[in-house]
């Protein structure tokens, strides 16, 4: 296989990856209709366990105390990330909690400059501006939030918190490790608060199909791919791929829930988007702004003389 075959090959395998997450938001907008959101959480996230624990036992063996601990902590705020983001899919439309989730690529850095000190470059702030603006285009009704919506920012902000702790606490060597431990505790925390009002398993097909493909595709299969292919391509593509992710999420929300995406929803999303790609790569961002500025004095250089001529004969 030639390199740019095989570079096309892992660009393919981010955007499969972007496109099964985007799907799982219409399949949870779908199954949340009908089923207790805790019941739902906690047999997608013991299936997804227990998928994962098949596919690397080795990694589960290897478990030692720092890993474990570290895992228990993150898998409680993986855990409640998870759980706004479903009440919010109750309540809001699938294409826009696609959008909103997604602010979590900008709110990360920023935390992480809040809780472990660490310096956010200009572009950076320049990303949470236009970030904020989408935000409010797609969340704002008259001059209140909507609930759906607050909730799923909620979400973004959990699953932010989640990424800026396993920077500080995991090690590379231990993620499938890792990984484990948090999807068990996010299944028995979520299996706890549903006991209360009885723990449902599903029993229609589409129900059980659902959960299946969340479980195993959209969760255990989606994140082997995930990492198999980032071995293998630089951090800045892989993260501008993977913000295909809501973009995804919207057009499965129009296909198959039959949403309609009108100038708020486009807009919002663009702003989103674009926030996304500055925060990602300001050093692209910067050479564009470069570009445009470079083009923009040798335009003007070029008509200086026509301007000068003109206003001598006046």
């Amino acid at each position: 296989m030639t390199d740019r075959a095989r570079r096309l090959l892992l660009s393919l395998a981010l955007v499969g990856v972007a496109a099964v997450w985007g799907s799982g938001f219409v399949m949870v907008r779908d199954a949340v209709a009908s089923y207790p959101v805790f019941s739902f959480l906690g047999i997608r996230f013991l299936v997804a366990t227990l998928a994962f624990a098949v596919l690397f036992p080795s990694a589960v063996r290897r478990l030692d105390r720092g890993t474990v601990v570290a895992g228990l902590i993150a898998g409680v705020i993986l855990c409640a990330g998870y759980v706004f983001q479903t009440v919010g899919l109750a309540h809001t439309s699938a294409s826009v909690s696609g959008f909103l989730t997604s602010a979590y690529v900008v709110l990360t850095p920023v935390l992480g400059a809040l809780l472990l000190r660490r310096c956010v470059p200009r572009a950076v702030w320049a990303a949470v501006a236009v970030s904020t603006l989408g935000i409010g285009v797609l969340s704002l009704r008259g001059l209140a939030i909507g609930p759906g919506e607050a909730v799923t920012l909620l979400a973004a902000a959990f699953f932010a918190l989640h990424i800026v702790g396993l920077g500080a606490w995991a090690s590379p060597r231990e993620a499938y490790g890792s990984s484990v431990v948090q999807l068990a505790v996010a299944a028995a925390v979520s299996s706890v608060v549903a006991l209360p009002g009885g723990l449902t398993v599903p029993t229609g097909t589409a129900d059980l199909l659902a959960l299946a493909y969340l479980a195993v595709v959209a969760g255990a299969g989606a994140m082997l791919v995930q990492t198999w292919a980032q071995a293998h391509v630089a951090p800045e593509r892989a993260a501008v791929v993977m913000t295909l992710e809501p973009v995804w999420a919207a057009g499965f929300a129009v296909a198959l829930l039959g949403e309609s995406l009108g100038p708020r929803v486009v807009l919002g999303g663009v702003l989103v988007l674009s926030a996304m790609v500055v925060c990602e790569r300001p050093d692209a961002v910067a050479r564009l702004g470069a570009a445009v500025r470079r083009f923009g004095e040798e335009v003007f250089d070029r008509a200086r003389p026509a301007y000068r001529a003109a206003a001598f004969t006046q």
